[in-house]
């Protein structure tokens, strides 16, 4: 089938014009026939498109399709037949490009899903082999186990891949020692446009004829332009700009043959404009046996790179800027916030004491000894004069400092405000002898502009981070973004540098590569492009033939319709393009920390550090599924586009493709903290799905399954009442599929058991004033959640007996007799209107408790209850008194976060003695942490007190999230998800957060573990997952059965009675 050409670039489109009423048909026409050739998928819809639409730049481009192969042979034959078709391709990886090249009007080829074998490791040749797909993490992970590792360490290590590493020519903090993907990589299978596969490398040419002729046209074009190249292109260690036709003269000088002529120096930084690639023969090394980091502090930036050429001097493996702006954008982040603390202040006698600093330089050393290290770091110690310096040698330390500095850009897009950290001059590199000359010039710029800009480096090699605050929504700052581009590039040229150390050149540099390179480098650029894709189709407008300067401005996503014309206009060809606008809605969350929902729903920068698939909890359902519309960037993809009015239909909030996108969400929150922009996607789907409420968007079944879980409370009161008839109706096989069909459950799934109420069994009230008559003991209230109150009551009372032994009275809010509840099952569902009444009711009956000091907290066993009051409540707008929330969000701790932080001030220190007593034994304990307790406080608040008293045989388990999630696990729809996430393991049998691995894993290797998990859910997800092998318990019933296990051993044997 032969179909017309599309148009391709943005403002130089190389083919006809088509007549704007067939563009959606030709789409259609593409997409079948795609599906004709590969077995992978074919996804063609508009919401797709335009979730694929963006990368970490300021930049939004609709594709024509997205093909997610299901193999190599699949990206070959996709290419093959959309490229003799004259259909543009745009080969991309993890979506994390800053210059926009990963956008574009393309058919997408997204290999990061299924491309990403890793195998053929040659440890004594130092060797690996990764399909494109892979990261960088992933390939480290194959080969850590022979003592090698991949050196190119970009700061997406983990969500980047193999084959976008190629195209930027990826190179990381280290570079300095390793050098770049380019001096890494020993060859590159690949694709060319028309679908020939050719291998390149030292020596292709003698192998392969398609190598030989391209090496051969490649060894004309860089002798031709020889005086140009030497003239024009920058002698730093990092530069990222046009092809890489310097490394090709370079060996051409040194008596190279075309027949043994290596093109990979020219593929890597390519951006995907010259070849698809396929696979990488990688280069290894031996891990470093020695690592030291050495964290210097400095008032402000001047200073610390005044200080860098001194630095190298001590053979450094990396040298790190950060600045002011970073570090408070750092201390608001909930997961980057205690790592700051980590820098040494200024002016200070000791710990804590002095001023914050204004920059830090990371200064880090490995070599093959830690002797050699400590020398170096001696000698650091030395060049700082006695400044302040600190030291960190353990793994753990190191680890957390490096978290903060890979997370700095996006970590930026969380700073409040309009005028956000914008992308366009954020990659400059000069020689290290003129960075602070660049410094001092570029502040000059951007002060002239009226803004500020946020500054980090790569100072080893000279690469220069900048972003400067601009509102690109606001004329004026559009404008000032432009002359800050221009003159910023020509500042780069003038200090001996280039605009791109390594984040290339794509939509937002590449309309200044001719001031830089001047016309005869375009034409010489332009001849290689032609040489390897004559058509033009391989990610056309970027390197050669890019946009006027004007078109920096273009297809941003605040402005997606700007320099439009033609048939992308069409709404065949997507939605309405006009410039997005705010909803006219009053939303029940006030997003008050970002401006406002609009605000919140653009924080994502498509940093896809949600992307990862090992550490930490985010995102799960993307870890199972490896599906972009799945990952926290592809819901905050879809959350902004709808929210702005940017989807077909036009009633944004009940758009069904973003409804579909949101209902994978797990509501875990691990996005609020492990995303560094702080986007919390779990508020975002509530206030969403609210508006579909409150619009009588939701009807039927779904909202007759919505109210009972959003009520699940009422129901487990019921069922609490008649304990015995509910649990055998339950269980009862008409009952039990009458409650599937109506709920939606899946009949794999084990219901909860009810229990006797909790308020049956802890009486006290405190209805007659905290301490009551002759009772003196200072005083915790004990929240009653729905669960704990009528499922686990058990656990509520062992909780109770646990803190009377401490020396606590124990009162039991009951709130009317209902006992108050959080609301959290109606946020989860979107019934925000009701969660707010709850919030009213339930604090008002909680004021006696929160205001009355000889309370001393108010104590929760479920996180995610907990979350609610300490989070949720916070944002909600629920009419109720705001310094009533604030005083009791600060008064309330779980159980065993307030036993461990109060620990010297029990009023019984005999209760303690019992504790630590009853404690000892041999088992391993294993601990699986709520999400929301990791997201917002850290498995450590339940983690701290069992280690306390029970030491070294604790083990947190570094799992992420069990994959229930309240009723998201009980669906029909998503119980197979539910138990893929549970299940989840790393590539090649690593971790990869899934706790049912595990816990087996513990159990293998010692029987006896115990396993506790501290929310209900969590507990259920383990026992349906073990077939009920594994029941794992509440920490809080553990330390209750140590409690009176010590106990016991000091009275005698008739208190084991009284063991719960």
């Amino acid at each position: 089938m032969n179909l017309p050409v599309l148009p391709s670039t943005h403002g130089h489109a190389s083919q006809p014009a088509t007549p704007t009423s067939r563009v959606g048909a030709r789409v259609e026409e593409l997409a079948e026939g795609l599906r004709g050739q590969v077995r992978g998928q074919v996804r063609f819809g508009t919401h797709d498109r335009m979730l694929w639409s963006t990368d970490a730049s300021m930049y939004q481009v609709t594709p024509l399709g997205v093909v997610v192969p299901q193999d190599t042979e699949d990206t070959a034959r996709a290419v093959e037949w959309l490229s003799v078709r004259g259909v543009p391709i745009l080969p991309r990886g993890g979506g994390t490009s800053l210059a926009g090249q990963c956008t574009g009007r393309a058919v997408v080829i997204d290999q990061s899903a299924h491309c990403r074998r890793v195998w053929g490791l040659d440890a004594a040749g130092l060797t690996v082999r990764a399909e494109a797909g892979a990261t960088p993490d992933q390939v480290n992970a194959a080969v850590a186990g022979a003592g090698l590792f991949f050196a190119p360490d970009p700061a997406t290590v983990a969500q980047a891949t193999i084959g976008g590493c190629v195209g930027n020519n990826a190179a990381g903090s280290r570079s300095i020692k390793y050098g770049r993907t380019s001096e890494n990589v020993l060859g590159i299978d690949a694709v060319l446009a028309g679908g020939a596969r050719v291998s390149f490398g030292p020596g292709a040419g003698r192998r392969s004829a398609a190598a030989l002729k391209l090496a051969d046209g490649v060894s004309r074009i860089a002798r031709a332009h020889a005086a140009q190249i030497r003239a024009r292109f920058p002698r730093t260690p990092r530069r990222n700009a046009g092809y890489a036709l310097d490394a090709v003269l370079d060996q051409l000088e040194r008596g190279v043959s075309a027949q043994d002529l290596d093109l990979v120096p020219l593929l890597c930084g390519s951006e995907g404009t010259l070849a698809v690639t396929l696979g990488a023969l990688l280069r290894l090394r031996p891990l470093p046996r020695g690592r030291g980091l050495g964290l210097l502090s400095y008032q402000g930036v001047e200073g610390a790179i005044a200080a860098v050429p001194a630095l190298l001097a001590t053979g450094p493996s990396a040298v790190e800027l950060i600045d002011e702006v970073v570090i408070e954008a750092a201390r608001g982040n909930i997961e980057c916030a205690p790592y700051v603390e980590a820098f040494p202040r200024l002016g200070g006698a000791g710990d804590g004491a002095g001023r914050q600093p204004g920059a830090v330089l990371y200064v880090e050393y490995q070599e093959a000894s830690q002797d050699e290290v400590n020398a170096r770091l001696s000698r650091l110690r030395v060049l700082a004069g006695g400044g302040p310096v600190r030291v960190v040698t353990d793994a753990a330390g190191m680890a957390d400092a490096w978290k903060l500095r890979k997370a700095g850009e996006p970590l930026l897009h969380g700073l409040p405000g309009s005028r956000k950290p914008v992308s366009f001059v954020e990659d400059n590199a000069v020689p290290v002898e003129n960075l602070a000359r660049f410094v001092r010039e570029f502040r000059r710029i951007v002060e002239r502009e009226g803004t500020r800009a946020a500054f980090w480096a790569h100072a080893s090699v000279g690469v220069l981070h900048v972003r400067p605050m601009l509102d690109p929504k606001d004329a004026g700052d559009r404008a000032r973004l432009l002359r800050i581009a221009v003159e910023a590039a020509d500042l780069a040229r003038r200090c001996g540098g280039v605009m791109s150390g390594e984040h290339g050149d794509g939509r937002v540099r590449g309309p200044l590569l001719e001031r830089h390179f001047g016309a005869e480098l375009m034409g010489a650029f332009a001849a290689v492009k032609g040489l390897f894709d004559p058509a033009g189709v391989l990610n056309p407008g970027n390197i050669v033939a890019p946009g006027p300067v004007g078109s920096i401005l273009e297809r941003t996503r605040v402005r997606p319709g700007a320099g439009l014309s033609g048939p992308e206009t069409e709404p065949s060809a997507g939605p309405a393009l006009g410039e997005p606008d705010a909803p006219a809605v009053e939303t029940y969350f006030a997003f008050a920390d970002q401006g406002g929902l609009l605000h919140a729903a653009e924080m994502c920068n498509g940093a896809g550090v949600c992307r990862k698939q090992s550490g930490g909890t985010m995102c799960p359902s993307y870890r199972a599924t490896l599906d972009e519309r799945h990952s926290t960037r592809g819901r905050g993809n879809a959350l902004r586009l709808a929210v702005t009015g940017q989807v077909p239909g036009g009633d944004r909030f009940d758009d069904p493709e973003t409804v579909a996108t949101l209902g994978l969400c797990l509501s875990c929150k691990a996005c609020k903290s492990e995303c560094p922009s702080n986007v919390d996607v779990s508020r975002l789907k509530a206030e969403y799905t609210a508006q579909r409420f409150k619009g009588g968007r939701v009807g039927g079944l779904e909202r007759l399954r919505a109210w009972l879980i959003g009520r699940v409370r009422a129901l487990n009161r019921a069922g609490s009442a008649a304990a015995p008839v509910a649990n055998a109706a339950a269980r009862w096989g008409p009952t039990r599929a009458l409650i599937n069909t109506v709920m939606g459950i899946d009949p794999r799934r084990s219901l909860p058991g009810f229990s006797p109420s909790l308020f049956a069994l802890v009486r006290d009230r405190g209805v007659d004033g905290v301490g009551g008559v002759g009772d003196a003991r200072p005083a915790v209230a004990l929240f009653g959640d729905c669960f704990t109150a009528y499922n686990e009551s058990g656990l509520g009372v062992a909780a109770a007996r646990l803190l009377e032994g401490l020396g606590y009275r124990v009162i039991l809010p009951a709130g009317g007799g209902w006992g108050g509840c959080c609301g959290r099952s109606m946020i989860s569902v979107g019934m925000l209107a009701e969660a707010c009444r709850e919030v009213r009711r339930t604090a008002e009956s909680l004021r006696a408790v929160v205001d009355d000091p000889r309370v001393r907290g108010v104590l929760f066993l479920e996180p995610s209850c907990l979350s609610a009051v300490r989070d949720d409540w916070l944002d909600l707008r629920s009419g109720a008194d705001g310094g009533l929330l604030q005083r009791l969000a600060g008064k309330s701790w779980l159980v065993e976060d307030f036993i461990d932080r109060a620990w010297d001030e029990h009023p019984s220190a005999g209760g303690r003695e019992r504790l630590e007593r009853g404690a000892a034994g041999e088992h391993t304990i294993v601990l699986h942490a709520h999400c929301h307790q990791k997201a917002l406080w850290g498995a450590e608040s339940s983690g701290r007190l069992l280690r306390r008293v029970a030491g070294a045989r604790v083990r947190v388990l570094a799992s992420g999230c069990c994959g229930m999630a309240g009723s998201f696990g009980y669906s029909r729809d998503r119980y197979e998800l539910s138990m893929r996430i549970a299940e989840l393991t790393g590539e090649g049998g690593q971790p990869g957060g899934g706790v049912l691995p595990m816990v087996r894993a513990a159990r293998e290797s010692d029987p006896g573990a115990e396993v506790l998990a501290t929310g209900t859910s969590c507990r259920h997800q383990i026992k349906d997952g073990t077939a009920g092998v594994v029941l794992a318990e509440h920490p809080v019933v553990w330390l209750a059965r140590a409690y009176w296990r010590g106990a016991a051993a000091a009275s005698g044997p008739a208190t084991a009675a009284r063991i719960p």
